[in-house]
């Protein structure tokens, strides 16, 4: 199949190795005039340090061929997924899947990528979501990896399945769309507050302690918008949770890190040398839940506060712990 994968990133690098091993035709799209020019010279992505790009791997430069493509992937930050989208309406066939492997929910709107997508390019029954705990830095090299397709369409997540699984890529098909959306969005925010911790000196307790509780409130924001517990049990909640609150390959567990070391929340961003996602999700997370408002999601709301009051993280995490008390399952959100 012709795939056209947008952008590249380290994680639409990545996929575009995995992709092409499966045999497909595979153009590796950059949205930055000339960037293209640099990953065929070198055929190397400051990304992904080490690895070496695959001479069949197609490079271009804005949407050049996209019009071909059986299936294109977005993999732009969250905040720019509509702009690239509403700059490919009319340019892409009705038939071409289209898949969103993009983790966060838009400010301003609270839509998920899925969502977005539908929007600009209709047809929301050829429209996936690929997510799960999948490293950009591992899935480049091959290192066995398990992910989610979901889409309200079966047929067109099982053709996702077909598309990339290999013996080191293996998919699971769903159709709970806002489950795995929320989940990809939200273990994001929980994985800054980890890193903050891990700044601030504290130790495996309060990691085990802010993953679980984290989780907890994933699962509260999921069923409120309409998912299902099993997602959150599953690779798109639990799996990606721990690989982003634990990996030295997360960007957001080490822009927390920063933060919780001192570095004011801008510098700590910069830092990082690339999009913190949780950073968008989190605002829209705390949006979310006040709109909704029957649901407390407290490591949410005080890294809201962190990232965009200023507040201290010591006393952030001193004003959880301090919270009144309260019984561990909250029978609203018992699945």
């Amino acid at each position: 199949m012709k795939i056209s994968v947008l952008e590249s990133g380290g994680w639409g690098t990545a996929l575009s190795i995995s992709l092409l091993s499966n045999g497909h035709d595979v153009t590796l799209h950059s949205l930055h005039s000339k960037k293209s020019d640099q990953l065929r010279s070198t055929l190397t992505n400051p990304y992904l340090p080490g690895v070496t790009l695959p001479s069949g791997l197609v490079f271009a430069d804005g949407f050049d061929g996209i019009e071909d493509a059986d299936v294109i992937f977005f993999v732009t930050p969250s905040y720019a997924l509509r702009s690239t989208a509403q700059e490919l309406h009319g340019r892409i066939k009705d038939s071409s899947i289209v898949v969103s492997a993009s983790k966060g929910i838009e400010s301003g709107t609270s839509k998920i990528m899925t969502q977005i997508l539908e929007e600009e390019l209709g047809n929301g029954k050829r429209i996936a979501v690929i997510s799960g705990p999948s490293h950009a830095e591992e899935v480049a090299r091959g290192i066995p990896t398990g992910c989610v397709a979901a889409s309200i369409c079966k047929d067109t997540a099982e053709k996702l399945q077909d598309i990339m699984m290999s013996p080191v890529f293996r998919v699971y098909s769903s159709n709970d769309v806002i489950g795995v959306e929320i989940c990809a969005a939200l273990k994001n925010v929980i994985a800054i507050s980890a890193g903050i911790a891990d700044g601030l000196g504290f130790g495996d307790n309060t990691l085990a302690m802010l993953m679980t509780r984290g989780l907890n409130e994933m699962a509260a924001l999921c069923k409120a918008l309409g998912g299902r517990k099993e997602t959150v049990a599953g690779l798109a909640g639990i799996g990606d949770l721990i690989v982003t609150c634990t990996s030295r390959h997360s960007r957001n567990r080490r822009a927390g890190l920063y933060i919780g070391q001192g570095l004011d929340v801008e510098t700590a961003m910069k830092k990082v040398g690339a999009t913190v996602e949780g950073y968008y999700a989190c605002l829209a997370a705390h949006k979310l839940c006040k709109d909704i408002g029957t649901i407390e999601m407290p490591i949410a709301s005080e890294l809201y506060d962190i990232l965009y009051s200023g507040k201290p993280s010591m006393s952030a995490f001193k004003d959880l712990m301090s919270r009144e008390k309260k019984p561990e399952l909250d029978e609203r959100w018992l699945f």
